[in-house]
């Protein structure tokens, strides 16, 4: 029976450690794609300013007159 025992004991340890790390693995996956979205949106903008780096801004073009 001791060995048993000690046999349920060591799988109930490995069930609560594999339970452990399954919600560390789930946070991670959120962070993650938390992460993922938050570059994306920056990787966007860095993009939009340098298009706009080409173009002049309105006060600093000169009217078609001239």
């Amino acid at each position: 029976m001791d060995r048993v025992e000690a046999l349920e004991e060591k799988v109930a340890h490995l069930m609560r450690a594999m339970d452990d790390l399954s919600d560390v693995l789930a946070r991670q996956a959120r962070e993650i794609e938390a992460l993922s979205r938050r570059a994306q949106m920056l990787l966007e903008r860095e993009a939009e300013r340098e298009a706009m780096a080409g173009e002049a801004p309105a006060a600093n073009v000169r009217p078609p007159h001239w």
